[in-house]
């Protein structure tokens, strides 16, 4: 190896190490959310469980779903107690969604809550797209990422309206929605964008108000193997990933009074990823 192909090797080696030590400004201990109760889907790992971390440190009630008891309690005992709540619920399935949610609103009455006033629906799975994907997996991805909540947010907003609460919904996106849609979590994605506007515009009028978050490649365990700490990546223009802590301090804003105004929106937090590149990811091929 030559002199130059050394320094070269050396250069790229510590800025990896340094990358790999991302420190994240995270929001101070506030009230911004005092008072509030958030139900954020796919809780219990990544940017779900980050959100949860981020509105209790605000001075919120969190309730975390999961799809097994397993999961929810494990990440429970992990937040702080008598904040956060917990239930197992499958976003493809839509039939138990109101039971689901009434039980809960009775379980929070007897701890002294009164309302949720917040939504994020974070839940997402994500395959293989084309010319790879298969019948069942797209099913799979359209009903988690698309469909379940699509009929959750309507529960939600009716329950908002016929109880004169000004809450809010948050929509977790993707740059993947700045992609052409080659994947059926491409097509779940640009359907959010739709979504998230058609929600704010039919809601906006009772006080509540929606937008979303769009983030690129982010340090979750959709996207990394456990004990993988480099958090380098090359491919985008950021030359890293997305920090599950990075989202969760946006997602604090925009249910706070200080995004009262933003309606209808897509934050996005990709890195670059699709905003500035568009093949930095090839899902099937």
């Amino acid at each position: 190896m030559s002199i130059k192909s050394k320094i070269k090797a050396l250069i790229s080696f510590f800025k990896k190490v340094e990358l790999t030590k991302v420190q994240v400004v995270s929001l101070p201990k506030t009230d911004l959310l005092s008072g509030r109760c958030a139900l954020i889907t796919g809780g219990t790992s990544g940017i779900g469980f980050s959100i949860a971390e981020a509105y209790i440190k605000a001075g919120a009630y969190v309730i975390i779903t999961g799809r097994s008891n397993e999961r929810v309690d494990s990440s429970l005992s992990k937040l702080e107690r008598g904040k956060a709540f917990g239930c197992v619920m499958d976003n493809t399935n839509i039939s138990s969604f109101e039971y689901i949610f009434y039980d809960l609103l009775e379980k929070l009455k007897r701890e002294g809550i009164e309302k949720i006033d917040i939504l994020v629906n974070n839940a997402g799975v994500n395959y293989k797209g084309m010319p790879n994907a298969t019948e069942s997996e797209y099913d799979q991805v359209l009903d988690t990422n698309l469909k379940g909540v699509f009929f959750l947010s309507q529960m939600f907003g009716k329950y908002l309206v016929e109880n004169k609460i000004k809450g809010n919904i948050l929509n977790i996106a993707s740059a993947s929605s700045l992609r052409p849609a080659d994947s059926a979590y491409c097509v779940a994605k640009w359907g959010i964008r739709g979504l998230t506007l058609g929600l704010a515009k039919s809601l906006g009028k009772d006080g509540i108000t929606v937008n979303g978050i769009a983030p690129g490649p982010t340090a979750t365990p959709m996207m990394k193997k456990d004990g993988d700490t480099d958090v380098s990546l090359s491919r985008i223009p950021l030359g890293r990933y997305i920090m599950p802590e990075e989202i969760s301090n946006m997602a604090v804003i925009l249910v706070s009074e200080m995004g009262r105004s933003i309606m209808g929106d897509i934050v996005y937090m990709t890195g670059g990823a699709g905003t500035l590149t568009f093949d930095d990811v090839k899902y099937g091929f």
